[in-house]
């Protein structure tokens, strides 16, 4: 079968899903559900991705040329490998509630002895509530558009300005740790010998 007639099948069987559910809930119900479940089983789907590039790639990228251009060294390999040892999975399900680091924990994850099923779980049981929280304000600030657009909309260039300062900060700082620890390693091979 060619693949668009799975394409075709697929949206067929979700638009039957999607309307036989709608007559026993409440359309926002419904649909609420279903944006969490797509974006839960998405987030999953990408997290694996990494995970997997990662545990099968990742040293080697992060020691090669595109890794050092990125700021990344052997010591922050060292800090990721000593963070997961203390925190392990609860640092995956904290990790995809925080903002900014939920795209990257996949990454250090990798580098970490954690299994794929601990991980899958650990993803899915932090992805679900965040995707919840996301679609639920997503669901009511679109009912109210207008106030919210005309309330924040002074603030919106504000706000980025200050969210970019903060990645900005937060890059620098990650690259202190990675060369402290860098640093930290050389002098204790140079004591050792």
């Amino acid at each position: 079968m060619k693949t668009w007639w799975w394409v075709l099948l697929a949206t067929g069987v979700a638009v039957a899903v999607q309307t036989t559910l709608n007559r026993w809930f409440p359309s926002g119900i419904v649909d609420l559900v279903l944006v969490v479940v797509v974006a839960s089983l998405a987030n999953l789907t990408g997290s694996l991705i990494a995970f997997y590039l990662t545990r099968r790639y990742g040293e080697r990228v992060v020691l090669s040329h595109a890794g050092r251009r990125l700021g990344l060294s052997r010591g922050h390999l060292r800090l990721a490998n000593r963070f997961f040892e203390r925190f392990g999975l609860w640092a995956v399900f904290v990790g995809r509630l925080l903002p900014i680091v939920r795209t990257y924990i996949s990454f250090p994850a990798g580098l970490s002895k954690i299994g794929y099923v601990r991980f899958t779980l650990a993803t899915m049981a932090g992805a679900i509530p965040w995707n919840l929280a996301l679609a639920y304000a997503g669901l009511k600030l679109g009912e109210h558009y207008q106030t919210v657009a005309a309330t924040l909309g002074p603030f919106a260039i504000p706000m980025a300005l200050v969210v970019l300062i903060v990645l900005g900060v937060a890059w620098w700082f990650g690259r202190k740790l990675g060369e402290d620890e860098e640093t930290a390693v050389e002098t204790k091979l140079r004591k050792a010998n």
